[in-house]
């Protein structure tokens, strides 16, 4: 990798992440890090990409006499669950987060082991991943994470052909994209589709729109106490520009009861009945799950729209830096753990989860791009990544997860119109950030 592609500085990095929600388990029994059944229990997140996880839980298993079993949770259910669990006897061995806030009060609690003796025996465990990555997992001076997956900015994905059709070109600017709006609409299909029944991905508009017109300090002025900044100028235009784009009928009428997380809104644009998506880079992979045709022929990608006179950097990003795996201090396996761990650096992961639309952050993941199974979503990724000046971190990320419900219900009732711009800058206001 070039010294040029390290990711951008992190907007509210020492901020609390989310924790967002019986586990389902693709492994065999139940389990876990406590009850000692004489496997290692690895959770995760259960999607799309889960086939790689496996891969590698077989390779470990291929060599080690203590094997590794693959548990998982659906996406939807995921933190909840994996609070429920955590410090009972089916916790995990190793699980699944989002760095640093998400890990916070499982550190605080006593319940996740440091990783600095695992490091200390092998340096590549930190030395391998780009330092601005690993840090996310660093609590209070310690290590608890290692990189798993990939890095993930939120993309503006397309239906090709839907937009062709339309003509329509995918917008580089905010006016671009309200003109693709009224020509799709037009053409008779849903201009954007939206999992407003989850609302996580409502939250995205959001963040992207507020982080151009504002820049990432509104964010971490907020994040660090500074309620003022929701009030400020710059935060009401962010506002207007959201309730000007859903009175365009730009989402439909019935995004408030489709879902991302049960395929809902990745239908909508794979059959052409949407043209444009707002979702991480995840979305690659999932479509080419649920939808391989038109995720090979026809499903498009672009940076969200710059907006004329705003503040934030137009090459600047949003969304999640990456995942990690965490261990329990309670394994009862930690040297089968540590040997698991290295295989998050291996040239096999790094590979696999390119092949599938990921993009890790190994120190060299840039040597495996262009023969990867999607060299250009890949690279594309990479380059607007090592390029953007900032990284700004998911409203769910960034704030206490005990922030999460009351953020949601007001991001829910702004976008519905039932809460205007003064209701939502006070129950921004109201949200605790400690």
């Amino acid at each position: 990798m070039t010294t040029r592609a390290r990711l951008p500085r992190l907007v509210a990095a020492g901020a609390t992440l989310a924790l967002m929600t019986g586990l389902s388990a693709c492994g065999e029994g139940n389990g876990g890090g406590a009850s000692d059944d004489g496997r290692i229990h690895v959770l995760v997140y259960g999607d799309a990409a889960n086939k790689v996880e496996q891969q590698i839980v077989d390779t470990f298993n291929e060599k080690s006499d203590v094997k590794a079993v693959l548990d998982t949770i659906p996406g939807a259910d995921y933190q909840k669950k994996l609070q429920t669990i955590i410090s009972t006897p089916q916790a995990p061995d190793v699980f699944f987060n989002w760095g640093g806030g998400s890990i916070k009060p499982f550190v605080e609690a006593g319940l996740l082991l440091p990783l600095d003796g695992f490091i200390e025996k092998d340096p590549d465990l930190e030395k391998k991943f780009l330092p601005s990555v690993f840090e996310s997992a660093v609590v209070d001076g310690k290590p608890y994470g290692v990189p798993m997956r990939g890095t993930q900015p939120v993309l503006l994905f397309h239906n090709k052909k839907v937009l062709a059709d339309a003509g329509v070109e995918p917008p580089k600017t905010w006016d671009e994209l309200l003109d693709a709006v009224e020509k799709l609409k037009d053409a008779g299909v849903t201009p954007i589709a939206l999992g407003g029944g989850d609302v996580w991905p409502t939250q995205m508009w959001f963040q992207y729109l507020y982080d151009r017109v504002a820049g990432p300090e509104l964010l971490a002025k907020a994040v660090a106490g500074d309620k003022s900044a929701w009030e400020s100028e710059d935060s009401r235009k962010a506002l207007g520009m959201i309730e000007d784009l859903v009175g365009t009928g730009a989402f439909g009428k019935n995004y408030d009861s489709v879902k991302y997380t049960n395929g809902g809104s990745v239908q909508l644009v794979a059959s052409g009945r949407a043209g444009f998506e707002l979702m991480g880079s995840w979305y690659y992979s999932q479509q080419l799950t649920d939808h391989p045709d038109f995720a090979e022929k026809d499903l498009g990608y672009t940076a969200f729209p710059t907006v004329a006179g705003g503040k934030g950097d137009p090459t600047g990003v949003a969304g999640n830096t990456n995942n990690y795996y965490s261990v329990l201090k309670k394994t009862k396996h930690p040297e089968a753990v540590a040997e698991f761990l290295k295989l998050m650096y291996s040239d096999e992961f790094v590979k696999a989860q390119l092949d599938i639309g990921n993009l890790p952050t190994t120190t060299g993941t840039d040597e495996f791009i262009d023969g990867s199974g999607t060299p250009e979503y890949s690279r594309f990724q990479y380059e607007l990544v090592a390029d953007a000046p900032s990284f700004q971190l998911s409203w769910d990320q960034a704030y206490p997860q005990k922030a999460s419900s009351d953020m949601y219900k007001a991001i829910q009732q702004f976008f519905n119109g039932q809460l205007d711009t003064d209701g939502f800058i006070k129950a921004m206001q109201a949200l605790p950030t400690d």
